[in-house]
């Protein structure tokens, strides 16, 4: 199993539509495609509140591809996404990372 860390920065005052494109959204697309919603969590101390992590899981790197691959052709997404930015992007900035539990973590 290996997991995917998100950590989006939003635009100021895109919070909410941010919010309601995932929800409305692309979490059923991630279950339609085998992603494994672990937690999503929004910043409220830190350097921003405009700051979105979520944490996906997968069986492997191969697995993973797969999934975002199907996620970012499904006709459903193109439209939601297109729709949720008719005034201007939503996402700043995206960072991710690929990790792999220890011996010793809950998570496997």
């Amino acid at each position: 199993m290996i997991y995917e860390e998100r950590i989006y920065k939003i635009m100021p005052g895109r919070v909410p539509d941010i919010l309601d494109r995932f929800t409305n959204h692309a979490l059923p697309l991630f279950e339609k495609h085998g992603m494994k919603l672990v937690g999503f969590w929004q910043t409220v101390i830190g350097p921003s509140n405009h700051e979105l992590t979520y944490l996906l899981a997968f069986e492997d790197a191969n697995h993973r591809d797969r999934a975002w691959a199907a996620f970012m052709a499904d006709p459903a997404w193109i439209k939601a996404k297109a729709d949720s930015e008719t005034n201007g992007v939503l996402v700043a900035e995206v960072a991710n990372r690929i990790l792999a539990p220890t011996p010793f973590s809950p998570l496997q």
